[in-house]
Parts: structure tokens; sequence; C-alpha cells
């Protein structure tokens, strides 16, 4: 098996997805892909939170991008 089956098969099994269905949380080891489609596709993309790069994007858009825009308001005050 090659690692754009074994990255199927990860995303198709449901213990791999967790949180509500519009929000839904990734987390696969064997699937090698930060991006992943989410289970309804037209929704975009999600992060797999099973490696690092994906935990530091998560992280840096949760709390960088409220940060930047707080810098921007308090900057043109």
């Amino acid at each position: 098996m090659n690692q754009d089956e074994i990255n199927e098969s990860e995303w198709k099994k449901n213990e791999n997805w967790g949180g509500p269905g519009w929000g839904e949380i990734y987390f696969s080891k064997k699937d090698s892909r930060i991006f992943v489609p989410k289970r309804l596709k037209w929704l975009g993309m999600t992060v797999n939170l099973a490696h690092i790069p994906g935990v530091l994007l998560f992280w840096g858009a949760l709390f960088g991008i409220p940060c930047v825009i707080i810098a921007i308001l308090l900057a043109t005050k």
C-alpha cells in the first residue's frame, strides 16, 4: 500500500475525526498530509493535528490572527 492509499484509508476512518460537523478536528499519525479535506469536501480543508506543523498552524491561527487585529486596532487609536 503506497502513502496515497494510506492517507485515503486514514481519512475515511471515523475514529480519526472529532468535533462538531462543521468544525471537525482530524488526527492521524499515519496520514502524511498536514492539510486534509473535510469530510464534507465543499466545506474546505482542515489541519491534521497529529503533526507538529499542523498544531503550530492551528495555534497560530487561533491566537495569532486575533493578536494582529488587536495590535492594528491599538495602533490606529
